[in-house]
């Protein structure tokens, strides 16, 4: 499905997209001590439960119109498609039995508004409960949605009727378990915080340190706005999407760059992205309740100054993957490791089950990243952990060093609570013949609480509820993690995604494959509602 010439394509689609410049003055809270910014995004209960909906009445065909705001091209299917336009003012695009809406080329939501907002022109699309957007096959590799900075995205679905993105293929029934890299994906731009500013001289974090964003050759990030809201996607699948335009220039499932704490992402599904799963370039923005399956590069990956939270996350990796680094996290710099601001994640309540064998470890940690884990359980034929030496300026492997607020280093990885299921703990790589030692490594794990180095019992059965091993560990208690005045953690009583066989957030939403089987409430990712 790769394309020579994508990225022209892009760039020339991207062209008409709009006049770039610079968003409103940041407002933040740092957690004292830390010198975090984080800001509280709307919370709900920990696992709440979705307001009935009604099942829509099921598709006899197509639908003899197309809503307001779009345009129909035929059909396609079992389906009416309705083209979106490519420039996105205001749109909301109804679930309506026998309509699928398709994305031909780069759809942009709004137009550039800056990092400090005042250019461009704000849009908004919603999408109700239930409804299908598709990327045609005539432009697939450079079909994408992009939500330009200063625009939002309401993309919510419930537990019943999921919104799903994915390829023409799969309103044919032309796809199969393997299928991957099919339509480009959706990026999600804001004005939070960043750190590679693709201007000399700007200050990190500034409103006018901005960059652009992988995959689009135009399309920028990056600002000063902390609470920055891109929107909300809750209960969304994402399918067939991510590819590879050249090294280095890649569209994931889902990216995000520069995405404000402000924005809800809950109940998310990445299927079979022929590149990551989901990529975060910097912002404040966290994450939870999220699903990848299948990604053939890494299924989360993490980089420029990011600072955020996820919990609950189940990630299922495809084997003989096409790429080759393959990580279940690959947690990164921008490659100069003092840029501020500083990389520092955490992350709790994860199952990671990693399958690759073209790659030395199943989580991976680069210079210019502070990041803790807690609650987690992880598997796989390789060494679970490597942890990467970064400069040696400044007091030694930055990976690794001392914290240090002149530098917003938050000191090294910190591991509680995890159950290692991996044949052994580390594994080595020298850069610039810097190496984090085998011994340094699992010094890192020792120094945390109630771990499990290299657990032989159970990890996890039916590939997501704790085994006897995980299930033997003491939790961590993550609200602890979260700054003063902030409440995204939850504390759990059990490590890993899920409690156990009654615990069903992933179930019903999310779709099944070979990568990953939710039960019967969930149906086969090749088959869509109305087929």
């Amino acid at each position: 499905m790769r394309n020579p010439n994508r990225l022209a394509l892009i760039l020339l689609t991207g062209a008409a997209a709009a006049a770039l410049s610079a968003c409103d003055g940041a407002t933040s809270v740092a957690s004292p001590g830390e010198g975090v910014i984080v800001l509280p995004a709307p919370t709900p209960a920990p696992s709440p439960t979705p307001s009935p909906t009604p099942t829509p009445p099921p598709t006899t065909g197509p639908a003899a119109s197309c809503p307001t705001g779009t345009t129909n091209v035929g059909t396609i299917g079992n389906f009416r498609s309705c083209r979106l336009p490519s420039l996105v003012n205001t749109l909301t695009l109804p679930a309506l039995a026998g309509v699928a809406y398709e994305l031909n080329g780069r759809v942009d939501v709004g137009v550039d508004r800056g990092g400090a907002g005042t250019a461009g022109s704000a849009g908004s699309l919603t999408i109700e409960p239930g409804a299908i957007i598709y990327a045609n096959t005539t432009n697939a590799d450079n079909d994408l949605l992009v939500v330009n900075r200063g625009s939002t995205i309401s993309a919510e679905g419930t537990e019943a009727r999921p919104i799903i993105f994915t390829a023409q293929q799969n309103l044919t029934g032309n796809v199969t378990d393997e299928s991957q890299g099919l339509w480009g994906g959706i990026i999600l731009l804001g004005r939070a915080p960043i750190s590679n500013c693709n201007l000399s001289g700007v200050t990190g974090g500034s409103a006018n340190c901005e960059n652009v964003v992988e995959g689009t050759g135009n399309a920028l990030y990056g600002g000063a706005t902390a609470g920055d809201s891109s929107g909300v996607m809750r209960y969304v699948q994402i399918r067939y999407s991510g590819t590879v335009i050249t090294p280095g220039n890649e569209l994931q499932g889902l990216t995000t760059g520069g995405v404000g704490s402000g924005t809800r992402l809950e109940y998310i599904q990445i299927h079979n992205s022929s590149d990551d799963g989901i990529e975060i370039f910097g912002g404040t923005h966290n994450a939870r309740y999220f699903v990848v399956t299948g990604a053939d590069d890494d299924s989360i990956d993490t980089d420029v100054g990011w600072k955020g939270f996820l919990q609950f996350m189940i990630a299922s990796q495809r084997p003989n993957n096409t790429q080759t680094d393959t990580y279940m996290m690959e947690i990164d710099s921008n490659g100069n490791e003092d840029a501020t601001p500083r990389q520092f994640g955490r992350i709790s309540n994860f199952t990671f089950i990693h399958r690759s064998t073209g790659v030395n470890a199943a989580l991976r940690l680069r210079g210019g990243a502070d990041f803790t884990f807690v609650n987690g359980i992880m598997t796989s034929g390789q060494p679970c952990l490597n942890v990467v030496a970064g400069t040696t300026d400044n007091g030694g492997k930055s990976t690794i060093r001392a914290a240090n607020a002149s530098l917003d280093e938050q000191g090294p990885p910190v591991f509680n609570s995890i159950y290692f299921g991996c044949p052994t703990l580390t594994a080595e790589t020298a850069v610039n013949s810097v190496t984090v030692t085998n011994a340094e490594q699992a010094a890192l794990v020792s120094a945390g609480t109630n771990n499990v180095a290299n657990g032989t019992a159970a990890a996890a059965l039916n590939g997501f509820l704790p085994g006897t091993g995980a299930a033997g560990v003491t939790a961590f208690n993550a609200a602890s993690l979260n700054p003063t005045g902030t409440s995204f953690l939850v504390t759990t009583n059990y490590i890993g995604a899920v409690s156990g066989a009654s615990d069903n957030w992933y179930r019903g939403w999310t779709c099944n494959s070979n990568r990953g089987d939710f039960g019967t409430t969930s149906a086969s990712c090749t088959v869509l509602p109305g087929l």
